[in-house]
């Protein structure tokens, strides 16, 4: 018997934030136990708009949508920059919620209380900025030790970044407060652009999703997959997909063979050089291991094969 996780999720949907919160959604393994919005990729208003569609398609409204933070730690003019070219000007590519979508929302005190609901239980995900988890640690110290794990996509380890030549997108949002999650966060996980950048949504898979999916998200992938892709092939011209960075990183919770890890305790350069937002580990000899568990290699066929699993609803 598979154990299901109850996740609380922190994102900022977001093309990549919806497919995991879609995914999220139909996993029988994974209970999503409250969704966490901010800015990001959107503002923080539109994630929270498009958190609320996704879970009024699955008829799971029930599902608290906690509205988070607006803007980073750092107020700098970069510092909160959107990405339309992404992921569109409302953050699910062609996809717009209806303009008279009617939702309420519920206070950030939600968080401690669903913590409290389920101590040792609560998986939490951050898939976009730190700026609201960090928030909650500093808010709810007590609670956040009852927390059971922590996972968060974020950084690119030797690798380049997306966002720039250093630096991925969520570490360079709000370095210190990625900086703050990774010094007190404990049971750990990171899934950098070295294991997401490889998990790839084919134009092959969307079609076979077209063609054998039966789920209230069908109309959404095929529009939101070719918005993605055209805006990954004008920077990345030979990509055979679009990377799926946080689905991935859900995915893991549950299936945490799926990549091979590495054991350091990273940081993340603040400040405004052209550093900023590049994370790193010391990989000296001589330097101890850490405790954070980083991913470093993907298995793409066990990828796939779970995502279909999943989205397909094959058990």
């Amino acid at each position: 018997m598979v154990l299901t996780e109850k996740i609380l999720l922190f994102a900022d949907p977001g093309i990549d934030d919806s497919l995991a919160i879609i995914y999220a959604l139909l996993n029988p393994d994974i209970e999503l136990v409250g969704i966490v919005t901010s800015y990001g990729n959107v503002s923080k208003e539109q994630a929270t708009a498009n958190a609320y569609y996704l879970l009024q398609l699955a008829e799971q409204t029930q599902i608290p949508i906690i509205p988070g933070a607006a803007t980073p730690v750092e107020q700098e003019e970069a510092s909160n920059i959107y990405y339309p070219e992404i992921h569109g000007a409302e953050g699910m590519g062609p996809i717009r919620p209806p303009s008279n979508l009617q939702y309420q929302v519920h206070s950030f005190e939600t968080i401690r209380t669903i913590i409290n609901l389920y101590p040792n239980e609560i998986v939490i995900v951050d898939t976009g900025r730190s700026t609201s988890l960090a928030t909650a640690f500093i808010l709810f110290n007590e609670e956040i030790k009852k927390v059971k794990a922590f996972y968060i996509m974020g950084g690119a380890f030797f690798v380049p970044g997306n966002v720039t030549a250093l630096a991925e997108a969520n570490f360079y949002g709000d370095p210190t407060s990625t900086n703050y999650v990774l010094t007190h966060a404990h049971n750990l996980t990171i899934t950098p652009l070295n294991v997401t950048q490889y998990a790839l949504l084919t134009s092959e898979m969307v079609q076979r999703l077209a063609q054998e999916g039966n789920t209230p998200f069908g109309p959404l992938l095929s529009p939101i997959f070719e918005f993605y892709y055209n805006a990954y092939q004008k920077n990345i011209p030979n990509i055979q997909g679009a990377p799926i960075h946080d689905l991935l990183t859900v995915m893991i919770v549950s299936n945490p063979a799926i990549v091979e890890y590495v054991y350091y305790d990273p940081k993340v350069i603040n400040g405004s050089s052209e550093a900023k937002g590049m994370s790193f580990i010391d990989i000296r000899p001589t330097s101890p291991k850490g405790n954070t568990r980083i991913a470093v290699k993907l298995d793409y066929e066990q990828f796939v094969e779970e995502f279909f699993r999943v989205m397909l609803r094959l058990d």
